[in-house]
């Protein structure tokens, strides 16, 4: 298999460029053995982009990411950049690459390999075979609403941030929701506060009528986001998608990541709308977890999940189910093995570093080949 794709690759800060290079060594793997090649193109975000440009983005790279079939990122943050302007900070790049893009839909899921059962700190039989996918609405909500910032108000200084979503932004998040439950168990969860929230009460009820419009193959449940949280530490195994909003998905996705024992474990894909000039489907992957700055240039960071974040790449981007299937098997082979970061160590597993990790897989992918 040939190909001419576009990926463009944004290691960005901390533990991103170790955790990208060995994602990086998959890429040359498939190129090698599978015979599918990138137009590889690499770029600065985050602080590292500030440190240069003095922003988070520049708009020559958002021109690339534009032209690109599909991004995959590190990772942003760290507390060197802590006192620079909001609106440069390294964080406000994913938000522009995310906002400018319209990457609308993230795909975060929740999967426990049976290998690490003991690193999660739920009891084995709790997250045994669990297979969630929580579904946040990515360009929208408190994160982008307006009016937002601090302000006086008979002098007393208030900070105000506004939730708001129009009715499209609901449907179309609902729709994505629904056509990924049909190709799982076919029951979506959509959460938000209608008991105490006019937003929470709107998305609800269009959420209802978005089911009610063709979607009543699927089952729809309602759930308010703090019962959610309780329901994802008590039984997780009784959702299968779980859609929401901003602010609840950013919280409820990171709940979910301590089921599988780490955050170095969860992938995701942030997906748009189709170009119908290009056919093009704008998409960026990248780990849950953040930069790490306390554990970079050690090489001790869990590249898992960049390299799981790959396999939705292939997957979701490309349509390459077999290599995707073939990526999730070494990683799983590799994790039987007892091999460890050590943010997923446990008691007689073999600790490997980041490189160490990436080499396994690349191992078994050989195996499987």
């Amino acid at each position: 298999m040939s190909s001419n794709k576009n990926l463009l690759v944004l290691p960005g800060d901390g533990i991103g460029p170790e955790v990208i290079n060995e994602a990086k060594r998959i890429v040359d793997w498939m190129a090698e053995k599978r015979h599918f090649k990138f137009n590889i193109e690499e770029d600065l975000v985050g602080g590292a982009c500030y440190d240069v440009h003095g922003s988070a983005v520049t708009d020559a790279t958002m021109e690339k990411a534009k032209q690109a079939d599909a991004i995959l990122l590190g990772a942003v943050g760290g507390p060197k950049w802590d006192n620079v302007e909001r609106a440069a900070r390294p964080e406000a790049g994913l938000l522009r690459l995310r906002k400018d893009l319209d990457l609308f839909a993230n795909l975060r899921p929740a999967i426990v390999f049976d290998a690490l059962l003991d690193a999660s700190t739920l009891k084995p039989e709790v997250v045994k075979g669990l297979d969630i996918m929580i579904l946040r609405e990515l360009t929208a909500g408190v994160y982008f609403g307006e009016p937002r910032g601090v302000e006086v108000r008979d002098g007393v200084r208030y900070g105000l941030d506004t939730q708001i979503y129009s009715e499209p932004e609901i449907v179309r998040i609902m729709d994505v929701a629904f056509d990924m439950a049909r190709k799982r168990n076919g029951k979506v969860t959509s959460v938000e506060k209608a008991n105490v929230m006019e937003s929470g009460a709107f998305w609800r009820e269009v959420a209802t009528k978005t089911h009610q419009d063709g979607n009543t193959d699927v089952e729809l449940n309602h759930m308010y986001a703090d019962n959610c949280a309780m329901q994802l530490v008590r039984w997780p195994g009784q959702f299968d998608v779980i859609v929401t909003d901003n602010l609840f998905g950013d919280i409820l996705s990171d709940c979910a990541a301590m089921l599988t024992g780490s955050l170095g474990m969860l992938p995701s894909a942030s997906i748009g709308s189709r170009d119908e000039q290009t056919g093009r489907i704008p998409a960026m992957y990248e780990p849950v977890h953040g930069s790490a700055p306390d554990i970079a240039g050690e090489n001790k960071a869990n590249p898992l999940a960049t390299i799981l974040s790959f396999s939705m790449l292939l997957r979701y981007s490309f349509d390459l189910g077999e290599d995707a299937d073939m990526l999730d098997q070494a990683v799983e082979t590799v994790l039987g093995k007892g091999l460890r970061t050590p943010d997923i160590m446990t008691d007689g597993a073999q600790e490997v570093s980041t490189q160490g990790m990436g080499e396994a897989v690349v191992a078994e992918l050989d195996k499987l080949a």
